[in-house]
């Protein structure tokens, strides 16, 4: 890998994603995709394929090819053809975000749809096979169906028939989107991608300021914050009322990354955004109500809503924490991640049955009202080489680009 002045131990990083790596290789679904995963990995066939899943299943996979894992090269196409077969709308485009017993969902959502852009971005730079062909095929129809070139961001859902659109608009889709422009500009060297991500990351950290870096996550069709959406389903697990403390610290080590692909010299502002965005995050969200772990969600004045550790923020954490060392050579975002490192090591990682617990309480005792089982690996996988890769180019592209790639 590149020689990055990772706050944290390489070695104890690469031990933790091949062993994450094995968790994850039962998700093949005999309905093709990926199988939700149980506590111990076993694929939980009395759930729905899901194409966000599938998807990110895809990706990982091809990152662990890529790292050279035997056996990864097989596990990334079986998820790839789910997105080629299963989860693919033959009739009228697109991916169902889920089907199950043989029922498609009666919903598109971009969501899904960038994350199958990021799963074909990093099957086409591990070269399997027709993955560009996917990769074409999932960026038209994102362009078509779901960006929306007068508020230059993305709407958030259709029916699957393509005729009928939510009036709901969504934060969540658009930092997933981000991700997914920046890993599809490294596949395809189309500059627009990278200018478009570019461009929501402006608007997202102008939001945040003018909310004091509390971010708002919906929006009505005019793009105006709805700051009660979901009050009464405050655990909602896509869309949760108040601040998500976990996407601050995401949008975080993402304008970071966009800061880093941008001209030499960037401008200072997505990085002076990214330092307050995690420096809010970790003072609302961090042991605020005496115990160790980040609180799901606050309250527009920071007020701890839901208190329960969910895995994928203190993953994020890490990740931003050690994005944010790499920019600032600042010691203290090191000794952070090697605090909420401990903190996953004691309380997240299940050493004896694999993975991370997904959802803990107040108490970090392992629960499963939001998040059962152990659905998939995407959080924790990219947690451990995060921290030893540059900002840009995105993590497929890194990888391969390393002289030791595939041995």
């Amino acid at each position: 890998m590149p020689t990055i002045a990772s706050p944290l131990d390489p070695v104890a990083l690469e031990e933790e994603f091949d062993r994450l790596i094995a968790f994850g290789r039962r998700f093949p679904h005999p309905g093709g995709g990926a199988a939700w995963l149980d506590d111990d990995g076993t694929p939980d066939l009395t759930r729905p394929i899901y194409t966000w899943i599938t998807a990110r299943m895809a990706h990982i996979y091809c990152l662990a090819h890529i790292r050279g894992v035997t056996g990864a090269d097989e596990l990334a196409d079986s998820a790839l053809g789910g997105l080629t077969g299963t989860l693919r709308d033959h009739q009228n485009g697109g991916w169902f975000s889920s089907i199950h017993a043989g029922t498609t969902a009666d919903e598109k959502s971009c969501y899904a749809h960038a994350f199958v852009v990021l799963a074909a971005s990093s099957a086409a730079i591990a070269d399997r096979p027709g993955a560009r062909s996917l990769l074409d095929e999932a960026l038209t129809v994102w362009d078509q169906r779901f960006f929306d070139p007068d508020a230059d961001m993305f709407v958030d859902s259709w029916n699957a028939a393509f005729s009928t659109r939510s009036p709901y608009r969504g934060l969540n889709a658009n930092m997933h989107s981000v991700e997914a422009l920046l890993a599809a500009a490294d596949a395809t060297g189309e500059q627009r991608l990278r200018d478009r991500a570019t461009t929501i990351g402006y608007w997202v950290a102008a939001l945040a300021e003018r909310h004091g870096w509390r971010m708002p996550e919906h929006f009505d069709p005019d793009w105006q914050p709805m700051l009660e959406h979901n009050r009464d389903k405050p655990d909602d697990p896509f869309q949760p009322f108040g601040a998500t403390v976990g996407h601050g610290l995401e949008w975080s080590r993402l304008l970071l990354h966009l800061h880093a692909s941008a001209a030499d010299p960037a401008p200072t502002r997505l990085r002076d955004a990214a330092v307050a965005l995690f420096d809010r995050a970790v003072a609302d969200g961090w042991e605020v109500d005496g115990a160790p772990g980040f609180v799901y969600t606050t309250d527009w004045d920071g007020v701890p809503v839901v208190r329960d550790r969910m895995h994928w923020v203190v993953a994020e954490a890490i990740s931003a924490g050690a994005a944010l060392h790499q920019v600032t050579d600042d010691q203290r975002y090191g000794d952070l991640c090697r605090l909420w490192w401990d903190y996953a090591t004691r309380y997240l990682m299940d050493h004896q049955r694999g993975s991370w617990h997904h959802q803990l309480d107040a108490t970090n005792s392992p629960i499963a009202t939001v998040w059962p089982g152990k659905p998939d690996i995407y959080h924790a996988a990219q947690t451990t080489l995060i921290p030893r890769l540059p900002l840009a180019p995105t993590l497929a592209l890194a990888l391969h680009q390393e002289p030791t790639a595939g041995t």
